[in-house]
């Protein structure tokens, strides 16, 4: 007998039109997932900086809790205090600075043109300030559209005012239920472990928080100092604009790594040269003295119980999250490497290295092994 062949029909096999399904829906699930993240970016960049703002006061919390206080208790007087201190900072602080930003922006092309005169005259160069001025986009209609910004009329004052209220209201919600949650979200999620599971997922979430926090706050602190000490010396020094780049300095110092020390003193020695090239030594020299203060007096009692970050990785973290996410990548990279560094520091034991001349360890002894008897 011969074997009869199946007759060959014009649809396709069942697993090429089920791959052909899976594929056209893995395609929808996947630009689904990309329009929901861009639809949901600012909130979903508002959930995290309400995390990080909850991890960062996690240390106060936890010392007013060990000493008997309600943790929302607690987490509530921590914030209650912060929002009390910027609102002091606002209205003592706040119009000399919305000021100060306004015209510092608005004389941006006059100091550009000075530094580039004292430049020319001073080391016989031929560089032209409008060049430089087109070069960085300083037309007149940015710089009023910038200073606007700053400064706005009634109408735009009052729109921004509730924008930012209703952002900030939102954002110290999510960041109080955050915080005072903290231990029963963390025994929410291990909850859905095995019991070996939740012990290791609880130490990971401990001490990923207590880190990352204790390394936000000391950088805030840090820059909290550095931002007083440069308010102080270039108001005696009579350099303009010094509120706005005293911020600046004591921001750029301590959260862009490796370059942040150079480019927060840069700004404020080009105004100054602007005014009175003297004052531009001055002010490198006051930059670069604070600097040794900081890395050899204050950082280390600061940041003794943090996690430490090499200055190669933090600054490649920061130039990866800004390359993924923007500006707000960039700024919450470096806690995001700070909590995996911490996890990896707890769990990745350390050996000692064992140098050229130096003499192995004998092996362990093995067991005898034992060979199976025949039975008779």
């Amino acid at each position: 007998m011969t074997e009869r062949t199946p007759a060959l029909s014009g649809r396709p096999p069942a697993w090429l039109r089920r791959g052909i399904v899976y594929a056209l829906a893995a395609v929808a699930v996947f630009q689904l997932a990309v329009w929901a993240f861009q639809s949901l970016s600012r909130f979903l960049g508002l959930l995290f900086l309400a995390w990080l703002f909850a991890i960062s006061i996690e240390p106060v919390v936890h010392r007013l809790e060990q000493r008997g206080m309600r943790r929302g208790l607690a987490t509530g007087l921590v914030m209650f205090g912060l929002v009390a201190l910027v609102i002091a900072f606002v209205g003592v602080f706040g119009a000399l600075l919305v000021d100060q930003s306004g015209e510092l922006i608005r004389s941006t092309p006059e100091v550009v043109r000075s530094v580039v005169s004292w430049v020319n005259d001073t080391f016989g160069t031929n560089f032209l300030s409008g060049d430089i001025v087109d070069a960085l986009r300083l037309t007149p209609e940015r710089i009023q559209d910038l200073a606007e910004n700053f400064s706005p009329n009634l109408v735009g004052f009052v729109t921004t005012t509730i924008g930012v209220v209703f952002q900030g209201f939102t954002l110290l919600l999510f960041a109080f239920y955050m915080s005072a949650e903290n231990p029963k979200l963390r025994d929410t999620v291990s909850r859905r472990f095995p019991a070996p599971q939740q012990r290791v997922i609880a130490t990971v979430w401990t001490i990923a928080v207590e880190k990352t926090g204790g390394y936000v706050v000391s950088r805030l602190v840090l820059a909290a100092l550095c931002t007083v000490a440069t308010a102080i010396f270039l108001l005696i020094l009579g350099v303009p604009y010094w509120l706005p780049l005293a911020i600046w300095t004591g921001l750029v110092a301590q959260f862009i790594p490796t370059l942040g020390t150079y480019l927060a003193i840069l700004l404020p020695a080009l105004i100054a040269l602007a005014e009175q090239p003297r004052d531009a030594i001055w002010v490198v020299i006051f930059g670069t003295i604070y600097q040794q203060i900081e890395n050899y007096f204050l950082a280390p009692h600061v940041t003794s119980r943090t996690v430490f970050i090499h200055p190669a990785v933090a600054f490649g973290a920061v130039i990866a999250g800004a390359s993924l996410f923007g500006p707000l990548g960039g700024l919450v990279a470096i806690p995001v490497v700070a909590a995996i560094e911490a996890v990896v520091q707890t769990y990745w034991h350390r050996y000692e290295l064992v140098g050229e001349d130096d003499e192995l360890p004998p092996p362990e002894p093995q067991p005898p092994s034992r060979s199976p008897q025949r039975e008779p």
